[in-house]
């Protein structure tokens, strides 16, 4: 099921019956108030969001349209990614650096930045891009085909848009967020490496060797869940906000810049709720 954005004519308002006593057949209008837009606007996201899984289980999958965009979710995110990843990790291993320096465990400086890359740095900047890069594409594109009618068309000639157009590019921002977090997380680490030892004057043996000695193998299964999740909910959002646009390319840059906003804040939150069932299912390994 496709949601649709309400069309009335300028300046109408919606009306409901006169409560008793009042005059009978007198309409009193109802504003469209923001309580009303709360409440609508999450039941129609995951309306659609339970309509796209079981779009994913039609079959034929296409393939074709899989591959389109994630070669071009690649071209849009991986330079800005690589560009992010390096200082991130630096200005993560300076302040790991100083701050192990404090506490006297020098040693350990590789294993609380490769903690921090891996488990938090590496999710939440692949979420970030994915959603300002690729999500913010994909609403653009489904918008720009909604205002065109082409999703009418589409459902006119018994063509599923969900199975279509949305299935493919929630594949796509999954399955290119999961090597993107990698990426990332190896960035990450070789610039922390390079900035402890150059700035902080970090012995390159000591640095690496600490690798282990709180990280675990988890943790980096949990990053990459994590970016899974992050990827598949960007691009909901996105498809949403895109099939729902309205208003003619005004409306269609308004639902970009409320996907980068919504986007952002639903990861932040799923990050969250993660990295606490993690930390509550997964021993943590001690020094």
């Amino acid at each position: 099921m496709i949601p649709r954005a309400e069309k009335r004519e300028p300046g109408a308002e919606r009306t409901e019956p006169a409560a008793a006593g009042g005059s009978p057949g007198r309409l009193r209008p109802v504003a469209d108030g923001a309580v009303n837009v709360i409440l609508r606007e999450p039941g129609r996201f995951f309306g659609m969001s339970l309509d796209t899984i079981r779009a994913m289980f039609k079959w034929p999958f296409q393939w074709r349209e899989f591959l389109q965009q994630a070669w071009f979710i690649v071209g849009v995110t991986l330079a800005p990614t690589i560009l992010v990843a390096i200082p991130f990790g630096a200005i993560l291993s300076l302040q790991v650096g100083n701050l192990i320096r404090q506490l006297g465990a020098e040693s350990q400086t590789g294993s609380t930045a490769v903690l921090a890359i891996v488990r938090e740095a590496s999710p939440i900047v692949t979420a970030l891009l994915i959603a300002a890069a690729a999500g913010s594409a994909i609403c653009a594109d489904l918008g720009a085909r909604k205002i065109r009618e082409e999703i009418d068309a589409m459902e006119v000639l018994g063509i599923n848009p969900l199975h279509r157009l949305v299935v493919p590019r929630v594949f796509a921002c999954a399955f290119v967020g999961l090597f993107l977090n990698g990426i990332v997380s190896v960035v990450g680490i070789a610039g922390g490496y390079i900035f402890n030892v150059m700035l902080q004057g970090g012995t390159p043996g000591a640095y690496i060797a600490s690798f282990s000695g709180l990280a675990q193998l988890p943790d980096l299964y949990q990053a990459e869940v994590k970016a899974v999740v992050f990827g598949v909910t960007a691009a909901l959002i996105a498809s949403y906000k895109g099939l729902t646009a309205s208003g003619g390319p005004k409306g269609v840059g308004d639902a970009v810049n409320q996907t980068v906003v919504i986007a952002a804040m639903a990861l932040f939150v799923e990050n969250f709720v993660l990295s606490a069932l993690y930390f509550q299912l997964v021993p943590q390994k001690g020094m």
